[in-house]
């Protein structure tokens, strides 16, 4: 189990790979509710198959 300062942390760090705009310094100052809540904003607008992990078709011929 986590506690704040490393539930923060984490919610950075993934707000940082989802290219929030926001600095490290702005994401900083917010409060944990406040992370949640941006985290919960980019988690609606991701697809759930878009991420870097995913597999992505290119180049495919369809018949």
């Amino acid at each position: 189990m986590m506690n704040g300062v490393e539930e923060r942390q984490e919610l950075i760090h993934k707000l940082m790979i989802h290219h929030v705009n926001k600095s490290v310094e702005q994401l900083m100052k917010l409060s944990l509710k406040e992370l949640e809540i941006e985290y919960k904003k980019v988690q609606t607008d991701c697809h759930p198959h878009s991420d870097a992990g995913s597999i992505h078709w290119i180049n495919t011929k369809r018949f």
